[in-house]
């Protein structure tokens, strides 16, 4: 690692920790040239798919369109807001298991529609109604008895 005060490529690990979020380590370094300390943080680099969506185009991963499609879904809904990112953080390490470089977007539309029937009944029919493309009343009719089934 080059030095962050004199530019020198010799450092030595001086200590080495496990940051608090045990998702990171800490490194306290020492420069062989100058003498100066510093500390570097290390972390897994993890690269999200591409989303290939329904007509075809392909699209970087972003969250805040998960987070969005879920609050809207949860509008005026008595949900806590770590329930939220919870849901979310579950969706992510699900993408991440599936080990693909993309990943359609029927899979995280049925990710979210997992998520949202654990959350709240409600919402995960108003998403439903949308992303099913709900056509008339017996389709809501048809998801509320399913939903009904299932408690």
């Amino acid at each position: 690692m080059k030095c962050f005060f004199c530019g020198a490529d010799e450092t030595l690990v001086v200590d080495t920790r496990i940051c608090e979020d045990k998702t990171s380590i800490k490194r306290r370094r020492k420069c062989s040239i100058c003498d100066k300390r510093f500390n570097t943080i290390e972390m897994v680099d993890v690269r999200m798919p591409v989303i290939i969506k329904v007509n075809g185009t392909r699209e970087d991963y972003n969250e805040n369109k998960i987070r969005k499609s879920i609050m809207l879904a949860l509008h005026k809904r008595a949900v806590p807001s770590e329930k939220i990112d919870e849901a979310i953080d579950v969706i992510r390490q699900k993408i991440l298991q599936f080990g693909e470089r993309e990943v359609v977007s029927r899979k995280i539309g049925d990710l979210i529609m997992q998520q949202l029937a654990q959350l709240d009944s409600v919402a995960y029919i108003r998403y439903a109604s949308v992303y099913r493309s709900f056509k008339d009343v017996t389709d809501f009719s048809a998801i509320i008895e399913q939903v009904s089934q299932e408690k």
